[in-house]
């Protein structure tokens, strides 16, 4: 348990594919929503991707068809896999848990998340 840890940032051209990946503890909760934030520079920061406790999973519109979450829950381990990254995409990516919540909400992550300290994407050419 702890803070939760995220990897898997880099740079890539627009087109390409990452992986990130977060080491996260859903202490214990039953019931939770974990998912994705990002912060591109001089943006708020917005809420990406978020899967709960029922594998339920929501979307920002504008990844849509790209970007997918994953949640290992046997090994704590988030995933959001990233296709077709665009320029748009460069941001600060964090992980986020909120525990003991039944509801999926990856802009709640943004507002009342346990975040970890970030990844960073940078997509260019």
């Amino acid at each position: 348990q702890g803070q939760p840890m995220e990897s898997g940032g880099g740079s890539v051209q627009p087109g390409g594919s990452l992986t990130l990946s977060c080491n996260i503890s859903t202490y214990g909760a039953s019931t939770f929503c974990v998912g994705w934030i990002r912060q591109a520079s001089g943006k708020k920061r917005e809420g990406v991707a978020a899967v709960d406790h029922d594998s339920a999973t929501k979307y920002v519109d504008s990844v849509k068809g790209r970007f997918t979450i994953s949640h290992d829950r046997v090994n704590n381990i988030l995933y959001l896999q990233m296709n077709s990254l665009k320029v748009e995409d460069s941001a600060m990516y964090y992980c986020a848990i909120i525990p003991g919540v039944s509801v999926v909400s990856a802009q709640g992550l943004v507002d009342y998340g346990l975040k970890g300290k970030g990844t960073q994407v940078t997509v260019s050419s």
